[in-house]
């Protein structure tokens, strides 16, 4: 139902605009409030990449904080993330992760990005706590805050959003009447756009999601994804159907597709009952960080990686700002 008031195909939208407007005037006045100084930003002794998205999840953010991460590393510097860990709770923060993290104290997406990358990754409610701990427990060159467009009270050097290059931005309304965050004028004003698995349009990178073989949860053995048998797909991601389109061009065939919300936790007794003998379970990478530790032995994952072919001048410019 929501996809279908975000995108446009349903006039209920028109009874959420009240709502709508209260949401767009509150975020543009808290944007406005540190444009014109009446709030003051915190700026890190190091250069702050945000890497973020103007529509509610689904766009693919993930995937290039990823990238990104990977790309700057392979330059040579030293990287830490920062990240509000949606999904999940800590005792205390900041909380600075490590190989023990769990996700439900860190949040999915900063566990799968600490596992894929080996970066420093700190998670808080406010990014300058995490951003501290992490100068504080070493040496960084530039930091990367996985989401956190619209959290101005952390000053950035960069701006990166990311776009669903398909779906783009619905109906063009802010929350709840469609999925906006802040309005599409904004890319005027960001560093640079990702357009992801879409034409991008002028001034915009193309980005493509390209998926890996399916990886065993408990053996790490790899296989074809379209050679597992009998797949039940489920996916626990802000936009499920890009998985199962993703599945369904590699050629395979699920005989059931589970949509769960995003960042939502699972248990054993959840995910085995999706399942019957002779059956394989096949997730996104997000969901198995959650799964591992109570996996089964026909649990399998699809790694995607972000590729951006005409990405270099991007990268020199970010690599520029550690230098400077």
């Amino acid at each position: 139902m929501i996809e279908r008031i975000w995108s446009g195909r349903s006039a209920i939208y028109v009874l959420l605009l009240p709502l709508s407007l209260l949401y767009g005037l509150i975020s543009h006045l808290l944007r406005l409030s540190y444009v014109w100084g009446w709030r003051k930003a915190w700026r890190a002794p190091v250069p702050v990449v945000v890497v973020g998205n103007l529509t509610a999840g689904g766009n693919g953010k993930t995937p290039v904080v990823i990238w990104l991460v990977q790309s700057l590393q392979r330059r040579g510097l030293r990287v830490g993330v920062v990240s509000r860990g949606y999904g999940g709770r800590a005792a205390h923060y900041p909380l600075v992760l490590d190989a023990n993290t769990r996700t439900a104290e860190a949040g999915d997406e900063p566990v799968l990005i600490y596992q894929r990358t080996g970066a420093a990754v700190a998670v808080s409610p406010k990014r300058r706590e995490a951003v501290e701990a992490l100068l504080a427990d070493g040496a960084i060159d530039i930091i990367v805050t996985d989401d956190g467009l619209q959290h101005y009270a952390l000053a950035r050097d960069f701006e990166i959003v990311v776009v669903d290059g398909e779906r783009r931005f619905g109906n063009g309304w802010w929350l709840p009447a469609g999925p906006m965050r802040e309005r599409a004028g904004r890319l005027k004003t960001v560093s640079a756009v990702i357009n992801n698995g879409g034409v991008p349009y002028p001034d915009e990178l193309a980005m493509q999601l390209v998926p890996g073989p399916a990886i065993n949860l408990l053996s790490g053995a790899e296989r074809d994804a379209v050679t597992l048998e009998n797949v039940i797909a489920m996916a626990g991601i802000g936009h499920p159907p890009r998985f199962f389109n993703t599945l369904r061009q590699l050629g395979v065939s699920p005989l059931k597709e589970v949509a769960f919300a995003d960042h939502q936790n699972y248990s054993a007794a959840t995910l085995s009952a999706l399942i019957e003998p002779g059956q394989t379970l096949l997730m996104t990478e997000k969901d198995a960080v959650k799964a591992r530790s109570f996996a089964c032995p026909d649990w399998w994952y699809l790694p995607v990686d972000a590729v951006l072919p005409e990405a270099e001048p991007l990268l020199a410019r970010i690599q520029t700002l550690s230098e400077s």
